[in-house]
């Protein structure tokens, strides 16, 4: 491997360097994803339980019990239970952009490796041919091996970046596919406290 590294050249360093940064935030994202989910179904069935009782005590209870994003949405929904329900639909919206954006977080790093690593092991593959026929002598004998043997450590930085790359690329397609998934849960979690408060308001009594 080693010896690898040394033929590409300064370049297969940094082709190296950017897979360590790629696996270091594919763990990272893949831990928050792990800590920020959560069972809607279970959730969403005992927050109604709770509200349609009257018991906000129990409510917020059931918010607080986790720091999932489907946790925090309806904790800062509950929050705001006695404003407006326009109002209180704007604060769901706010909250869904935020548990978002960390749920997209670094992403754009992964998609930056995958997309530069294998540009880099191209410009490391040229680089080492202008190198290797730069050091033939016009008109000297050319050692066919030689010439051969050059141009197949030239072409180990294509190699290096295309084996970064590509696992870069399906894993952050994959974690892109989590984040959509939790996009479609938490909308409809908005939606559920949203439907909630109506239902809460018409089992009110009239005044």
């Amino acid at each position: 491997m080693l010896e690898y590294m040394r033929a590409g050249g300064s370049i297969m360093w940094v082709i190296a360097f950017l897979s360590v940064v790629a696996l270091a935030v594919a763990l990272e994202r893949l831990f928050f994803y792990w800590r920020a989910r959560t069972d809607p179904q279970s959730l969403e069935a005992a927050l109604s339980r709770a509200l349609r009782s009257g018991d906000m005590e129990a409510a917020r209870q059931l918010t607080e019990a986790s720091d999932s994003s489907l946790h925090r949405l309806f904790a800062a929904v509950l929050s705001a239970w006695d404003l407006p329900s326009d109002a209180m639909k704007l604060l769901a919206e706010q909250q869904v952009r935020r548990e978002l954006y960390r749920w997209e977080k670094h992403l754009p790093i992964l998609e930056a490796v995958g997309r530069i690593a294998p540009l880099l092991g191209l410009l490391g593959t040229v680089v080492g041919m202008v190198e290797m026929f730069s050091s033939l002598h016009l008109g000297a004998a050319i050692d066919t091996a030689a010439v051969t043997g050059g141009i197949g450590k030239a072409l180990y930085t294509t190699v290096a970046g295309l084996a970064v790359a590509i696992p870069t690329m399906l894993v952050y397609s994959l974690l892109q596919g989590f984040v959509d998934s939790e996009a479609e849960t938490l909308e409809r979690g908005s939606d559920f406290l949203l439907r909630e408060r109506l239902i809460c308001d018409s089992l009110l009594p009239e005044s």
